[in-house]
């Protein structure tokens, strides 16, 4: 029989922008991540491995975080659905997942890109 452990876990903030950023990668409307800072105002779209380079995570208190996502937006959808539907799901992944309350999560579109239509068989 389990017997209850006692102790903290804490979890890096670079985890929880991982989580962020791979959520944040399968949400309708969204291309991919962006770099926070423009070079010369346009986005740079960050690769895979790079998804954290797109979150930043900041705490405000020992349980509770502000996160801040830059992301490319696919041309044609509703801006406000897609950021309200990934701030959303950001949130959920955040508190069911690690088990972190989210005090705010707000969304930078950085860019807004056509994606290349493939072909069908």
């Amino acid at each position: 029989m389990a017997s209850e452990l006692r102790g903290t876990v804490t979890i890096a903030n670079d985890v929880l922008a991982d989580i962020a950023g791979f959520v944040a990668l399968e949400c309708y409307g969204v291309v991919g991540m962006a770099s926070p800072s423009l070079r010369e105002g346009v986005a740079q779209l960050l690769s895979r491995d790079k998804l954290r380079k797109g979150v930043i995570i900041s705490n405000t208190d020992e349980r509770s975080v502000i996160v801040d996502l830059y992301v490319v937006v696919e041309h044609g959808t509703n801006l406000t659905q897609v950021s309200r539907n990934l701030a959303d799901r950001v949130r959920y992944a955040l508190t069911h997942d690690a088990d972190v309350q989210v005090a705010d999560v707000r969304v930078h579109v950085q860019g807004i890109k056509v994606r290349k239509k493939t072909e069908r068989a």
